[in-house]
């Protein structure tokens, strides 16, 4: 019997929301009537970014960086370390959870289904062979437009189209910049076990200045959307990027980043209700046309 718990660690739930939150934004950035949003095929693929893409997503990870995690204090503290001999338990494990969503797809729009293959190519090759982008430079942040592809493949599953490319342009930054900074506490570790990534390259000043230039394109690419909303978030940010920068070892910077969670949660959920907002509740008092994200 596998070991439900441990596999649950491996999946992290304190990150879980990172994709099913994108996923609920798209949703309901798409939806034209309150309707849509009680269709039981949204529920299911909102199951499907619970543990078994979180599973995907950080198991493959767990897998193919055995070799640096062993050395990461994270990973034992924070995290889990997947070792070689739990190896086959959390391929199997993502495999049994993944493959019964594949029979959800008859339902899905071509343009989902393209986006949930990139998807699931994003989420395999950041760090299995022969890609493995995590260990490119500006590629590994670049790869982490994954987390935002819950939210075009909901956008898409409604609507059967792509959202706007600045608000996918938006996401893809806010993703990096949050990939960015999650390495800098892992500089001087990454740079034993002989991997590159943006951080190591870049080094601790260097990254935090990256991230502050991510956040501030990012939320004036999300100004058209949100309007002042979009600056207040850049702004949330960007303070964080300064508080941080100003840590001089990585305990200052991790003890930051561990709130990042927390933050992230707090903005998605600010992010939901502000759409949900905007389009449905104004219209119980006011005749208008929700539309969809344009």
């Amino acid at each position: 019997m596998p070991d439900v718990v441990y596999l649950l660690k491996v999946s992290r739930p304190r990150f879980w929301v990172y994709l099913l939150g994108p996923y609920l934004v798209g949703l309901i950035a798409a939806a034209v009537s309150r309707d849509d949003l009680l269709n039981w095929n949204y529920a299911v693929f909102a199951l499907y970014f619970t543990i078994p893409a979180n599973l995907l997503v950080y198991g493959v990870n767990d897998v193919c960086d055995y070799e640096t995690d062993k050395l990461n204090p994270k990973k034992t503290d924070y995290e889990t370390l997947v070792t070689p001999e739990r190896r086959t338990t959390v391929l199997s494990a993502i495999m049994l959870l993944n493959l019964p969503f594949a029979a959800g797809l008859i339902t899905v729009p071509i343009a989902a289904i393209n986006v949930l293959a990139a998807f699931l190519l994003l989420s395999i090759f950041y760090s299995a062979k022969p890609v493995r982008a995590k260990a490119v430079p500006f590629l590994d942040s670049a790869f982490n437009i994954l987390y935002i592809m819950p939210g075009v493949f909901a956008y898409a599953f409604v609507t059967g189209g792509l959202p706007p490319w600045q608000a996918i342009a938006a996401g893809g930054l806010w993703t990096a910049a949050m990939h960015a900074f999650s390495a800098i506490p892992d500089i001087e570790v990454d740079r034993k076990a002989g991997l590159a990534t943006i951080a190591t390259t870049l080094g601790r000043g260097g990254t935090h200045l990256f991230c502050l230039i991510a956040y501030v394109a990012s939320a004036i690419l999300s100004v058209r959307f949100l309007g002042s909303l979009g600056i207040i978030f850049g702004a949330v940010y960007s303070l964080m990027m300064a508080v941080s920068s100003f840590n001089r070892n990585r305990e200052g910077v991790f003890s930051l980043y561990r709130y990042f969670p927390i933050v992230n949660a707090v903005v998605g959920f600010c992010l939901f209700w502000y759409v949900a907002i905007t389009k449905f509740l104004l219209c119980v008092f006011f005749p208008c046309d929700p539309g969809n994200l344009n």
